[in-house]
């Protein structure tokens, strides 16, 4: 019973991954294929940074996602990369809902221009950001260590190490 449970949870987390990661791809790969002063003007809507931090933002911002969801569909660094997804999601949600609340009618800029805020980007961009803070709560949890005796991880250590005496003498 155990063993199905922690193979669900296991087939759970990876398709959550590689969701999440797919998702950071996908999007960076629109943002890439077109010029990055569309973009810049998806990010210029939200009125949150000066108009050299638009340009910074969106020449470097496709980049970073890309790298991030490669991190995250491979499961390399789980906690640095599920950490980031999660403080990017997180920034973009927040602005997202900020501008919904304010009435403005402006792109989410999530996959390229021509996507207005709505209810429907508000439900995908939330849900996104509730897989990747599971993901990354998940990355940090650590299982209780094995036993010596069972053949958990400080028996490797002993066999690898010693058992703690001095072997120059």
């Amino acid at each position: 019973m155990t063993f199905s449970r922690s193979r669900a949870g296991w087939a759970i987390h990876l398709l959550l991954r590689l969701v999440v990661g797919g998702v950071f791809v996908y999007s960076a790969w629109t943002k890439l294929r077109e010029p990055w002063s569309l973009f810049a003007i998806s990010i210029d809507a939200y009125h949150v940074l000066p108009q050299w931090g638009v340009m910074a933002v969106a020449r470097t911002l496709p980049w970073a996602e890309l790298a991030l969801g490669l991190l995250l569909i491979v499961g390399l660094w789980r906690r640095v990369s599920t950490l980031a997804a999660s403080a990017l999601l997180a920034l973009f949600f927040g602005l997202m809902v900020r501008a919904s609340v304010h009435g403005e009618a402006i792109d989410c800029g999530c996959f390229g221009p021509g996507e207005a805020i709505s209810p429907w980007t508000l439900l995908r961009d939330g849900s996104l950001l509730a897989g990747s803070v599971f993901l990354a709560v998940k990355s940090f949890w650590r299982k209780k260590p094995m036993s010596p005796r069972a053949g958990g991880s400080e028996s490797l250590i002993e066999a690898h190490v010693g058992d703690g005496r001095n072997l120059t003498a």
